[in-house]
């Protein structure tokens, strides 16, 4: 990995470490952020929303009204009684994703062509998110209360099916050859995201002590790691890529979906509310079985053993000391260490199948930019 960073320019990944509230530095006062310090991720973020959102907007603007309304809250272009909000949908990170996928194995051309694709994926990705908020009771994203609270169940999931109906639709419709293996990869995708999210329910049904650490990785490959492998494979089909360059660019969107999700679950307990949009240790308040936690449990110190007793209780609502005492076992379990640890390895690995797809580093820039931005992010 050094030596292919070397090569670009660039520093090898690092991983953050979100502190408590008020206990993370500022972004700009880190001394060793170095030249991509998520400027060149945020322009191609930025990039992409311009080329996405108007294929977004124009496929949930095609939706039945009660969808419509739903889909355009989610996304935050909306308020609930259907005034216009000038809320982000999202970070992208998905669609740029495909986007600079098609990049670098195909140049401008490809990445034009690939942009229904990107809004494909960015549609099957807030699929998810709204059937996992019914799942998990998530009452807030984005800064705002979840669609769910403000639509009902039914409809948040019936407005997540829709997505994902769109988003094969777009794929349909689109007359590039590569749209019906793009189609095929992004069902099957979503087949394989269902089965993580099963999973994550399994698991959270069962006590802490009978949840092994590889169980909870395969969850975090099917669930998050799947999916921005999914993204730079139809990238890479659409730039006319051959077989092996594809399943290089997909294992290095899930090698990079790992360190992002191991990522998340350190934001979920130690992020600061005002970034992340979510209360405090909410992951420890639902008893979620998250990579650190797992860690942490399966560590064999007296932490371990204090974690596991705390788990095993409910939580108790406004219990704010109970939830800094959880985290705080958490992390004397090892649990944080090893997450970060765990994030760094994956993001080595990640360049290493990015460099089988790409033998010349300079083309590599975007995709390598956004790979360090999902590790190094504080919400």
């Amino acid at each position: 990995m050094a030596e292919f960073m070397a090569q670009t320019g660039q520093r090898a990944p690092c991983v953050p470490r979100p502190g408590t509230v008020g206990e993370r530095r500022e972004r700009g006062g880190d001394a060793a952020a170095g030249p991509l310090d998520g400027q060149e991720a945020a322009a191609l973020l930025g990039r992409t929303r311009a080329l996405v959102d108007p294929e977004l907007r124009a496929a949930v603007e095609s939706l039945p009204g009660s969808m419509r309304r739903i889909a355009l809250y989610h996304f935050g272009w909306q308020h609930a009684d259907g005034s216009p909000a000038g809320g982000a949908a999202g970070k992208a990170i998905r669609p740029a994703l495909v986007l600079a996928a098609a990049d670098a194995l195909g140049g401008p051309a490809a990445r034009a062509a690939a942009v229904r694709a990107a809004a494909a994926v960015e549609l099957v990705h807030n699929f998810t998110l709204l059937h996992d908020d019914v799942m998990d009771r998530d009452t807030s994203r984005r800064h705002r209360p979840t669609a769910w609270t403000v639509f009902g169940d039914a409809d948040a999931i019936l407005g997540g099916d829709a997505l994902q109906a769109l988003a094969l639709r777009l794929l349909a419709e689109d007359p590039h050859p590569a749209s019906v293996p793009a189609a095929v990869r992004l069902a099957d995708c979503v087949v394989e995201l269902c089965a993580g999210q099963h999973t994550d329910t399994d698991l959270e049904d069962r006590a802490p002590d009978e949840v092994t650490l590889d169980e909870v990785l395969a969850m975090a490959e099917a669930k998050t790691g799947a999916l921005l492998g999914c993204a730079c494979a139809l990238g890479a089909l659409y730039a006319g890529a051959g077989a092996e360059e594809v399943d290089a660019l997909d294992g290095f969107g899930r090698q990079a979906g790992l360190a992002f999700q191991l990522i998340d679950d350190v934001i979920g307990i130690w992020g600061d509310p005002r970034h992340t949009g979510k209360p405090a240790g909410a992951d420890l308040a639902a008893r979620k079985k998250s990579l650190p936690v797992v860690a942490a449990l399966g560590s064999g110190t007296p932490a371990a053993a204090e974690l596991a007793a705390l788990y095993g209780k409910p939580y108790v609502a406004g219990d704010a000391e109970g939830i800094a005492r959880t985290a705080l076992a958490v992390e004397r379990a090892g649990g944080r260490d090893w997450a970060q640890a765990e994030a760094a390895d994956r993001m080595a690995r990640a360049v290493q199948e990015l460099s089988r797809a790409v033998p010349d580093p300079e083309t590599a820039g975007g995709l390598l930019a956004l790979a360090e931005f999902v590790t190094r992010r504080s919400s």
